[in-house]
């Protein structure tokens, strides 16, 4: 009897992996040309491994992760605005 299973999509388009992570497809495309994303020609389109999936996730923020760095960033910014004006000209 045949698997009527679904097999794991072994690969991922760019579109899918921006998605994913909460980037555009040009930082996705970017990385790929960098070599910071290791990624298939497939025709005209890019196959990027799964196994590549957990590396691009742990170096590319979430959307939600962006804003939580901002947040922190402003706070610290506002609190702090004199101290960081007078290490700068330091």
């Amino acid at each position: 009897m045949p698997n009527t299973a679904k097999k794991a999509k072994e690969s991922f388009t760019v579109p899918e992996v921006a998605r994913m992570v909460g980037v555009s497809r040009i930082a996705i495309f970017k990385k790929i040309k960098n070599g910071q994303i290791r990624a298939t020609k497939v025709g005209r389109v890019y196959a990027i491994p799964k196994a590549e999936l957990s590396d691009i996730l742990g170096v590319i923020l979430s959307k939600r992760q962006k804003e939580t760095v901002e947040k922190a960033v402003d706070k610290t910014v506002k609190e702090y605005r004199e101290t960081l004006r007078l290490l700068g000209s330091a």
